[in-house]
């Protein structure tokens, strides 16, 4: 049962009524489960967070205050679905309401405080060095900006799901999860257990994009239940409620200075984020650093300073969202550099081309502090501009800017680098293979599928590295049984860091094998090699044995480890052509171009997939998605999809996916993150294209989603340089 306000003070929960319903086991409120843990937090590593959680913890059950529309007051079981559901609405509660604030302007405005005594700010963090006033008083040029990042939905095709089955002493949980270890680890410190206790299993699942790497209150409550009864307690998520508590993404409003010379060089750039991070600081506190670390994008630009505030808001928790931070950075400087050139007069790929980080300068320190490992910035967006057709389009263009009756069409371009593989401390995975008497190899990693095709791409490359049939390798993840220790599948890391692992294991086996030969037939080790999968004494291919038969003479064979995988900087350029009507305020992408650089492909048509899903979710956030409130703080998803638009295939156009292949340095797999391209890359292309073919010079006036109310009143709208001098 669910609260039905954004903010209040909880006075009473009514549990009476729904206990006798037919079918209901049990009904509790937070007062009747005075045990009932709080919901764990995991912050970014690297941050001061103590002060962010200190007082503000999470409730699975609330207890004295209403947070967000939606927070759970009280829990049901029953039989069935039905009966429980039956059951929750007979709970009664009395809230008084409290003024709800949803946006970052109105929680920093402090008449307002989600926790008494403490202010809606929850971290502060910063990168790189204030810029001196002299650079800003001195620069030929200087604009300034604000853009809003709102607020998404995740939206995976299946909602969250969580089963606990208490076994004797120990629990089994099966979950569509991302990171199964750290839910076994997080439960385990929830129940007052030792981790082997516990058992979680991540079947394949339907989607995640970031929604389904935390232990939600649902999570807390279900395992809770299934250890106090000693019974199965099952949760299944539906779409209504998904959408009204299930994580969001973005949330950012951002202030923006940027300074050049005359020629267009880039002097300095200055990045202010307040970010709207919901009820309870969660991991989404600390997200705001990505965009500030990622705020110089592709450009050498010598002076770059970012600071941050996370603010809590009467909204559901934000969490990571496929790009999870480098969206908002990518978004807020390529916006501004349309806004530059428009002001220099200099085409804006020209712009771009002047002040690219060049392939001779990698490994590239930012003034941000990340160590980009190699690039080719330019070779991306030549071959963005050739696919689209660049020139033609311009011309096509110019014919319509002499045509009244033509609608003007605009061309726009974003360049974007990433961060893949995690944050420091997060930068390995657990892996093994396991050799059997028939020649099969059993491969099991810390990961956990959600879509990336795993079993393809995993099995593929073990086989490859040993010279076997793809048919003879299995693999085995999401079980925590299964494979002791991992970390799991987030941040675009499973190839990068489960891939490199699983290269790195098969060459430990291969080591392993020719060691075992060698003891076996009485030589030494330098004096066995490897082919095809089988191991033969040297200058003598007749004589292999095959694995299947070194296990039945030398017993198991089997290797694990831990491997150290090291961040990774895939890059890209995103290219878009847009027709707008004026007087219905509608926009067309005619074109779309997706270039990325992801190093070394493991699998093409897996990657090719990855960036055209990816590409589609960064239509969704330039033209369609968007969380709109009522005055209560409510969000308005009545209608559910109905009133959340995401893109149909209706809505996608042309996509073509092309890639550029800089492999990354810090393994020999040499593979960096592919799957969050689209998202980071074609937000900003959309709508630097809606702004070309407005002539858009005020980039105020443009704003997230593109509605068809928003471009009819930029249409109409006085052009002046905002902000720009």
């Amino acid at each position: 049962m669910r609260s039905k306000v954004a903010h209040g003070a909880l006075r009473a929960v009514d549990c009476t009524a729904a206990r006798d319903v037919p079918g209901v086991l049990g009904a509790w409120s937070a007062a009747d489960l005075p045990g009932l843990p709080p919901v764990p937090y995991t912050l970014l590593a690297g941050l001061s967070t103590q002060d962010a959680v200190a007082g503000r913890e999470w409730p699975a059950l609330v207890k004295d205050r209403v947070r967000y529309p939606g927070e759970a007051l009280a829990v049901v079981l029953a039989t069935d679905r039905y009966r429980a559901e039956d059951g929750a609405a007979e709970v009664t509660a009395t809230i008084d309401p409290l003024p709800a604030v949803v946006t970052p302007a109105e929680a920093l405005d402090d008449s307002v405080r989600l926790f008494d005594g403490l202010s809606n700010i929850a971290l502060r963090g910063e990168a790189g060095e204030p810029v001196e006033p002299a650079v800003w008083q001195d620069a030929a040029v200087v604009v300034e900006a604000a853009y809003r990042q709102q607020l998404l939905m995740p939206s995976p095709m299946e909602c969250r799901t969580v089963l606990a089955v208490p076994e004797g002493d120990r629990l089994t949980v099966w979950s569509g999860h991302q990171m199964p270890h750290r839910l076994r680890r997080e439960l385990a410190a929830l129940l007052g257990w030792s981790t082997d206790r516990i058992r979680v299993v991540v079947p394949d699942t339907g989607g995640a994009f970031g929604s389904k790497s935390a232990a939600f209150p649902e999570f807390v409550v279900v395992a809770y239940l299934a250890v106090r009864l000693g019974r199965p307690v099952r949760w299944i998520e539906d779409r209504l409620e998904s959408m009204l508590v299930a994580t969001r993404g973005r949330g950012q409003d951002q202030r923006v200075r940027l300074a050049a010379d005359a020629e267009g060089r880039l002097l300095a750039y200055e990045l202010t984020i307040d970010a709207d991070v919901g009820a309870y600081p969660h991991l989404g506190a600390g997200l705001p650093m990505q965009t500030a670390w990622m705020a110089t994008g592709a450009y050498a630009t010598p002076r770059v300073h970012a600071t941050l505030r996370s603010v809590l808001t009467n909204t559901m928790v934000t969490y990571p969202y496929r790009g999870a931070g480098r969206p908002e950075a990518a978004i807020a400087i390529e916006r501004t550099m349309d806004v530059l050139a428009r002001r220099l007069g200099i085409d804006p790929i020209e712009l771009r081309r002047r002040n690219f980080i060049p392939p001779a300068a990698f490994p590239y320190q930012t003034p941000t502090g990340r160590r980009y490992d190699s690039g080719n910035y330019a070779a991306a967006l030549d071959l963005a501009l050739d696919t689209l057709g660049y020139e033609e389009w311009r011309a096509e263009q110019a014919r319509r800017r002499e045509d009244p009756a033509a609608l003007p069409l605009g061309i726009g371009v974003s360049c974007y680098v990433e961060r893949s593989g995690g944050e420091r401390g997060g930068l390995h995975e657990f892996g093994s293979l396991e050799v059997h008497e028939d020649g099969t190899v059993t491969a099991r990693c810390g990961t956990a599928p959600s879509g990336q095709g795993h079993e393809t791409v995993f099995p593929a490359l073990v086989a490859e590295v040993l010279g076997i049939p793809e048919a003879q390798v299995r693999l085995v993840e999401g079980d925590t049984d299964e494979q002791p220790e991992g970390l799991g599948s987030f941040a675009s890391r499973s190839a990068q860091v489960a891939g490199a692992m699983f290269q790195h294991a098969a060459t430990l086996l291969i080591a392993e094998a020719r060691t075992r030969a060698a003891d076996l037939w009485g030589v030494p080790a330098d004096d066995v090699e490897w082919a095809d999968g089988t191991v033969h004494p040297a200058h003598d291919g007749s004589a292999a044995t095959g694995l299947g038969d070194l296990v039945k003479s030398t017993g198991p064979l089997r290797v694990e480890d831990r491997y150290e995988a090291g961040m990774a900087f895939p890059f890209g350029a995103h290219a878009a052509v847009t027709e707008v009507d004026p007087d219905l305020g509608t926009v067309r992408v005619l074109r779309l171009v997706a270039v990325d650089d992801c190093g070394v492909v493991l699998n093409p048509t897996v990657v090719r997939g990855q960036a055209f899903g990816s590409a589609v979710q960064g239509i969704g956030q330039a033209l369609y998605e968007g969380m709109t409130f009522d005055d209560a703080g409510v969000p308005q998803l009545a209608n559910g999809f109905l009133d959340y638009l995401l893109p149909t295939y209706s809505e996608i156009p042309p996509i073509d996916v092309k890639d550029t292949r800089t492999p990354g340095p810090n393994t020999p797999l040499g593979a960096k993150g592919a799957g969050e391209s689209g998202c980071i890359g074609t937000p900003a292309a959309i709508v630097n294209a809606v702004a070309d073919a407005l002539r858009s010079a005020d980039p105020d006036l443009l704003q997230m989603p593109l509605t068809p109310d928003s471009v009819w009143h930029a249409a109409r709208a006085p052009q002046h340089e905002g902000g720009a001098r």
